[in-house]
């Protein structure tokens, strides 16, 4: 496993994180033995960052993530986030937070994120002092590092990020998505601000991945790229940015898993070769 730091974070983060809003199901909810098995390899195979929240499999991901880690939890950087679509009164934020605490069987978050910012949410969240909340659970141990996760344009990230000095943010950044969201330029200017970047939605929901489409294949022959699948190339192709610095990724079978550790190994920045980058290219035009 390859690893990058964020400009405010003094830990190694490995470049692929587990996001657990997809683990594997069963009679219509977790299936808990797989997904424990997975996240188990995934931390035996480097793999340091463990991202959860509040609404993930309809409430039920903090509570399994707590079970699943307990035995490797103090070697992990352990993620969720603040619903703030649900805070209705300043005193929510903590009960929240507590809740949250509790579910994931720990007295500490490593880091703490204002979930799904878009402008109504971030006015929400200066109105209820979120930032002060924040500093002050920072100051009483509970959490270690303050982020945030957004979905909106991007002059409303411009202005998030030009609000406070955060250690971390998470935007959706792909291959198709250059120009969505926060895009390139958000990506930029989050780490013009030594901002570290946490990327969601690499291949944009499972849309970049395999199977190869028929009109790639020529593409996929001529570039003489041996593993033609689009996944491992899509996680590449973010991983080729240098102001990234971990890519999430919601696995929801042990195959995915392993193809993602291993393209992992490849993660290098300024990695990709130029017959890749026309594959992309391709790839790109045809979506």
């Amino acid at each position: 496993m390859l690893y990058r730091k964020l400009p405010r974070i003094k830990e190694d983060l490995s470049i692929l994180g587990f996001g657990c809003m997809r683990f594997p199901t069963k009679d219509g909810g977790i299936d808990e033995a797989e997904a424990t098995r997975m996240l188990r390899y995934a931390f035996d195979h480097g793999v340091n960052y463990f991202d959860a929240a509040w609404p993930y499999h309809g409430g039920a991901c903090e509570s399994f993530v707590g079970k699943a880690i307990k035995g490797f939890r103090d070697k992990v950087q352990l993620v969720t986030k603040l619903p703030t679509w649900l805070i209705k009164k300043k005193e929510d934020m903590a009960e929240y937070l507590d809740k949250q605490l509790a579910f994931l069987q720990t007295d500490h978050l490593d880091i703490y994120l204002m979930h799904s910012l878009t402008a109504d949410r971030w006015r929400t969240m200066q109105q209820m002092g979120a930032l002060d909340f924040m500093e002050k659970a920072k100051a009483a141990g509970k959490i270690r590092y303050i982020g945030f996760s957004f979905h909106d344009g991007l002059d409303t990230f411009k202005k998030i990020v030009d609000a406070y000095p955060w250690d971390m943010c998470q935007i959706q950044y792909n291959l198709l998505d250059e120009r969505f969201q926060a895009g390139t330029e958000g990506l930029e200017y989050a780490y013009s601000k030594d901002i570290g970047v946490v990327v969601m939605e690499p291949l944009k929901g499972g849309n970049i991945t395999i199977p190869m489409p028929d009109e790639l294949k020529g593409a996929v022959k001529a570039a003489g790229y041996g593993a033609p699948t689009l996944a491992d190339l899509g996680l590449r192709w973010v991983w080729n940015r240098p102001e990234v610095s971990v890519v999430l990724s919601g696995m929801s079978t042990m195959e995915q898993l392993e193809q993602n550790i291993a393209s992992a190994e490849k993660g290098k920045v300024d990695a990709l070769t130029p017959s890749e980058l026309g594959l992309l290219r391709a790839a790109k035009d045809l979506y």
